[in-house]
């Protein structure tokens, strides 16, 4: 069993269950996943055993529970990339960093809870479709950054979805599984220039504007 045995309604049922899952995260970060039980989970949290067990079946249930959580943050940070893009209107290479700096920092804030997540978090169809719809909305965000730059190619919507799937994946090997001991900075700058060059490809007339 995955999914949440019930749903927080009450304002103190909410504290409990985010109190379980900060735990869950600090020793899921510091301990790993077979150096973790639900036991520790609940002494860390400060509740009994049975509460824990309320909301979550199991440990696999609090690591899709964490993975969600995770999704609904990373979409909400980088969110501000795109409003900040809304007042600045900066140049590709700026808004490319800003983007890529704000997906580094989410690998970066508790690295070894994101590499559990990513390597074991059970892929249940509800996780796989909020992560494609969070996907899908960054993508479009960048699509429209794109076009108001007249980039990224005859189709900026694919290419768009491409850039963000491609950050997302290099990011995670460059920061979580380097090959080297090299400077990270170098590494942004790296996937940064790539897709610079990439998407500056001169995109599709704009469709006309209708008043």
């Amino acid at each position: 069993m995955l999914t949440p045995r019930k749903q927080p309604r009450q304002q103190r049922s909410r504290e409990t269950v985010e109190a379980i899952l900060e735990a869950a995260a600090q020793l899921f970060q510091r301990h790993g996943y077979a150096g973790t039980t639900t036991n520790k989970i609940a002494e860390r949290a400060g509740v009994s055993i049975g509460s824990l067990y309320q909301y979550f079946p199991n440990k696999d249930a609090l690591l899709v529970a964490l993975a969600e959580h995770y999704l609904d943050r990373s979409a909400e940070q980088v969110g501000r990339v795109f409003a900040r893009a809304a007042e600045r209107r900066p140049c590709l290479p700026d808004l490319l960093a800003d983007l890529v700096g704000e997906v580094a920092a989410l690998h970066t804030d508790r690295p070894a809870l994101h590499r559990l997540l990513y390597d074991q978090a059970p892929r249940t169809p509800g996780l796989v479709s909020r992560f494609r719809q969070a996907e899908r909305r960054i993508a479009g965000a960048l699509a429209d950054e794109l076009r108001r730059l007249g980039a990224g190619g005859p189709d900026p919507g694919l290419s768009a979805l491409l850039a963000v799937q491609g950050i997302e994946a290099q990011l995670h090997g460059a920061l979580l599984e380097p090959q080297d001991d090299g400077d990270t900075d170098a590494r942004l700058r790296a996937v940064t220039r790539l897709w610079h060059r990439a998407l500056a490809e001169p995109g599709a007339a704009n469709p006309p504007h209708r008043p």
